[in-house]
C-alpha cells in the first residue's frame, strides 16, 4: 500500500523561511531580519549573530554538521563547498559547534577556477560570496548527509559579478524603482516596490540509466550525438498527456515530496509530447526565488533520477526526430500592495494603466529583441529553435485577437471604443455546463506570448539558468519604464500625455506583434520585412551583448559594466567552442571504436554467408546487396570520420574567441552532421545483435 503523505506537514520542513525566524529569532532582531528583506541595508553585527547561532541550532536538528554558500556561477550550474560547523575542541577535549554571523554573510571560496571571461586572471584567486538574505536557506539532503545551504551572491576580489545571482538582484531593484515611478502616475501611492513574478515551466527526458551508460554521447554531451529513427515517434500524439508509467509515477511522486520539502511549489506534472519526456511546473513566486528554485528543480529531477535507476537529461535536444525541451518562462509584475500590472481586467481598452504599461513592454521587446534572443540562446538550444517543436529564432509578441484588435484601433484611429468579447461556448450536452470563453485562444508558436495576465516567454532552453533571461527582461521593461515616466512625470496634462505616448509606442513597436503561425516559412519572409532580426544561432547571437544600445541600457541601471559584458561574451564563445569540441571527439571515438568495428564484424559475417551460398549455387543478390550497402557506407563513414577530426584540429589551433567559436559553428557542426548521416543509415541496416550500444527504440520506449 502506497504510504499517504501529508503535504502540508512536510511543505517547507527543510526551509529557514520567514516563519521559522519569527518563530525563533527574538522579536526586535526578526523586525531587523524582516526590514531588511523588505527594503535593503545590512544586518547589524550582533543581529546576524544571533541569526547565524539560530540558524547553525535549526540546521544541527535536522541532521546537519556541514554548510555551504550555495552560488551559481557562469558554468549555468550550482557551486557549494561544505565547511563543517566543528571548532577547536575546548579545554575538556568537547568539540564544539559554531556558526557566526561573519561567516553567514561572507564567504571566500577560490575564484580561479570559474569562468571570468578574462575578468580574473589564474593566478588571482580571491573571490567572495554574500549571503543573499531574500532568498531563504535550506536543508539539502544528499548521500552526503544533511546541508545547510545558503544562497548567495559570487564576485570577484575587484567586485565584477562572477555569477547569475547578482545582475539579476540588480536588475529586480531597476525594475522595481522604475516601475514604482509609473504606478504613482496613476495614484497609487500605498505601493513601496514592485516585484517580478516567475514560474518556470521545466521540460526533460527520462530514460533507463543502465541504457544511458552504454552510450558515451549521452554521458559526454548529455545527448545523442548519433541514432537513426525509431520506428514509432511522437506522430500518434498517444504520449501526451497519456498515463503515466508506474517507473516513472514513483520518480515524480519522490520529486514532488523532495521538492516539497525544500519550498518548491511543484503543482503540476505529466507526459509531454515526445515519448520518455515530461514536465515539471510550479506556482509562480518572486523571480529571484524562482531562479533559485529552478536550480533546485532540475538537480533533484538529476538525483532522484539516479535513485531510480534513471536518468534525467536536461539537454534541449537530446533525440532527433522528437520534440526538444524548453523551459517556459511565465513572467508578471505586482506590487506590494496587490495589483498585477499586466491584468487587464473586464475592460482593457479602458484600462489606460495597463495599456500603458503593454505598450511599454511591447516597445522594449522591439527595441531590444536581439537582447532577449540572446538571453535564450545556448548550444543545445541552436538544435531546437525554430523547427516544428519549439518557438523561432525570431523574436515577436502574441497578444491574443482581443487585445491585437484593442492595439489596431489605437493605432489607427487613436481610441478603442470596441472590445471583442469571448462569447459563450455551447457543449451541446444536457449534462454539460455551457461557460464563458477566453477571448483569445492561445498560441504555442510564439516566443513572446500574453497569457491572460502574464507574458510567458518560451525560448528558454531545458538545461540553462532563468537568471540571465529574467535579468534581461527586468532591464530591458525598467528602461522602458523610465522613458515614459520621465515624460510623464512633466506632462501639463496628463490624460493627453499618456494617451499620445500609448499611441506613439504602439505604433513604432506593432512591427513585432504577431498572431499567426511563427512555425511558417512565410512568417520568416513577413518578419524580414518588418525589420526583425532573425538570429539563429547561440554565436551569432552573443554580440548582442556589447552593442552600444545594450552597453548603455545597462549601465544606466548598474546592472552590468562593461566589462562584465565583455567577460561574458568571452566566456559563451569559449562554452560553444568546448561543447562542440567534446561532442566531436565523442562522435570521433564512437565512430572508431564501437560503429566502425562493429559494421566490419557484421560485414564479415556477410561476407561469410555469401561464400557459403555460393558453395551451394544459392541465389546471393539479396546478400550481395546489402554487402555493398553496408561497405558503401562503411566506406562513407570512414571518410567523415577523418574529416571531422582534421577540422577539430585545426578548430582546437585556433585562439580562443569568437573566431574560434564561428570555426566550431561553420566547420566542425557540418562534419559531424556528415559523420552522423552514414552512421545512421547502417543502423537500418546492421543486425541488432552487432549494434554497439542502445537504440532510440531502447531509450526512448523501454522505460
Amino acid at each position: 500500500m502506497t504510504e499517504i503523505m501529508n503535504v502540508e506537514e512536510i511543505f517547507g520542513e527543510n526551509v529557514f523561511s520567514k516563519g521559522v525566524m519569527r518563530q525563533r529569532l527574538p522579536k526586535e532582531v526578526f523586525e531587523e531580519v524582516e526590514a531588511v528583506m523588505e527594503h535593503g541595508g545590512e544586518l547589524s553585527k550582533e543581529t546576524a549573530n544571533i541569526v547565524a547561532d539560530l540558524m547553525k541550532d535549526w540546521a544541527i536538528e535536522k541532521g546537519a554538521t556541514h554548510y555551504t554558500h550555495w552560488f551559481q556561477p557562469l558554468t549555468g550550474i550550482t557551486a557549494e563547498k561544505h565547511d563543517s560547523f566543528v571548532t577547536h575542541p575546548n579545554a575538556d577535549g568537547k568539540m564544539l559547534m559554531e556558526f557566526s554571523g561573519k561567516e553567514l554573510i561572507k564567504g571566500e571560496p577560490d575564484a580561479s577556477s570559474f569562468p571570468s571571461g578574462g575578468l580574473r586572471a589564474t593566478f588571482e584567486a580571491r573571490g567572495y560570496t554574500a549571503w543573499d538574505i531574500t532568498s531563504p536557506a535550506f536543508i539539502k539532503e544528499t548521500a552526503t548527509g544533511p546541508i545547510l545551504c545558503i544562497p548567495t551572491a559570487f564576485c570577484s576580489y575587484k567586485g565584477e559579478a562572477l555569477d547569475k545571482k547578482t545582475p539579476l538582484l540588480r536588475s529586480l531593484e531597476a525594475l522595481s524603482e522604475q516601475a514604482i515611478r509609473i504606478v504613482r502616475l496613476f495614484g497609487n501611492t500605498e505601493a513601496t516596490k514592485v516585484i517580478a513574478s516567475v514560474g518556470a515551466e521545466q521540460e526533460y527526458f527520462i530514460v533507463d540509466n543502465d541504457k544511458a551508460l552504454q552510450r558515451e554521447d549521452i554521458i559526454f554531451s548529455g545527448r545523442t550525438l548519433f541514432g537513426a529513427r525509431a520506428p514509432k515517434g511522437q506522430e500518434m500524439d498517444d504520449h501526451y498527456f497519456g498515463v503515466i508509467r508506474e517507473r516513472i509515477g514513483s520518480f515524480m511522486r519522490d520529486v514532488n515530496t523532495e521538492l516539497w520539502k525544500l519550498g518548491v511549489t511543484a503543482k503540476t506534472q505529466h507526459n509531454e509530447a515526445a515519448p520518455a519526456q515530461h514536465e515539471l511546473a510550479p506556482v509562480y513566486e518572486s523571480a529571484n526565488i524562482a531562479v533559485d528554485h529552478n536550480q533546485l528543480v532540475m538537480e533533484t529531477l538529476k538525483r532522484v533520477a539516479g535513485n531510480h535507476g534513471l536518468r534525467c537529461l536536461l539537454h534541449e535536444k537530446p533525440f532527433a526526430g522528437v520534440n526538444g525541451s524548453g523551459k517556459h518562462n511565465n513572467w508578471s509584475i505586482t506590487t506590494d500592495n496587490g495589483v498585477n500590472l499586466l491584468e487587464p481586467g473586464v475592460s482593457p481598452n479602458e484600462n489606460i494603466q495597463f495599456l500603458l504599461v503593454l505598450a511599454c513592454i511591447i516597445k522594449a521587446v522591439d527595441t531590444h529583441a536581439d537582447l532577449l534572443r540572446q538571453s535564450a540562446s545556448n548550444v543545445g538550444n541552436d538544435h531546437r529553435l525554430g523547427g516544428y517543436e519549439a518557438p523561432p529564432a525570431i523574436i515577436s509578441v502574441f497578444l491574443g485577437e482581443q487585445l491585437e484588435d484593442v492595439v489596431k484601433q489605437l493605432v489607427e484611429t487613436g481610441q478603442a471604443a470596441n472590445l471583442i468579447e469571448g462569447g459563450t461556448l455551447q457543449t451541446g450536452v444536457s449534462t454539460l455546463p455551457d461557460f464563458e470563453k477566453d477571448a483569445t485562444d492561445r498560441n504555442r508558436t510564439s516566443p513572446f506570448a500574453f497569457t491572460g495576465n502574464k507574458f510567458e516567454f518560451r525560448m528558454v532552453g531545458s538545461g540553462d539558468s532563468i537568471g540571465s533571461p529574467n535579468t534581461i527582461l527586468n532591464a530591458i521593461v525598467a528602461e522602458s519604464f523610465c522613458e515614459a515616466a520621465d515624460r510623464l512625470e512633466n506632462a501639463e496634462d496628463f490624460p493627453l500625455a499618456v494617451h499620445d505616448l500609448i499611441k506613439e509606442y504602439l505604433t513604432r513597436h506593432q512591427r513585432v506583434i504577431f498572431n499567426g503561425d511563427g512555425y511558417s516559412k512565410e512568417w520568416i519572409e513577413v518578419a524580414r520585412k518588418r525589420g526583425l532580426p532573425n538570429i539563429p544561432s547561440m554565436v551569432e547571437a552573443v554580440s548582442a551583448l556589447t552593442t552600444p544600445k545594450a552597453i548603455k541600457l545597462f549601465e544606466k541601471f548598474n546592472i552590468f559594466t562593461e566589462s562584465e559584458l565583455e567577460s561574458r561574451s568571452e566566456i559563451l564563445y569559449e562554452t560553444y567552442a568546448k561543447t562542440i569540441n567534446i561532442e566531436a571527439n565523442t562522435m570521433i571515438d564512437m565512430a572508431n571504436k564501437q560503429i566502425i568495428p562493429a559494421v566490419i564484424g557484421f560485414a564479415g559475417s556477410l561476407a561469410g554467408t555469401e561464400s557459403n551460398l555460393k558453395a551451394v549455387g544459392a541465389d546471393v543478390s539479396v546478400v550481395d546487396e546489402r554487402l555493398k550497402k553496408v561497405t558503401d557506407r562503411l566506406a562513407s563513414m570512414q571518410k567523415c570520420c577523418t574529416a571531422l577530426k582534421e577540422e577539430v584540429d585545426k578548430a582546437v589551433a585556433m585562439s580562443r574567441g569568437r573566431d574560434q567559436a564561428f570555426y566550431y559553428m561553420q566547420h566542425v557542426m557540418p562534419a559531424m552532421e556528415a559523420l552522423r548521416t552514414p552512421a545512421d543509415e547502417l543502423e537500418g541496416i546492421v543486425d541488432k545483435c552487432y549494434w554497439p550500444f542502445p537504440t532510440y527504440a531502447d531509450l526512448l520506449f523501454e522505460v
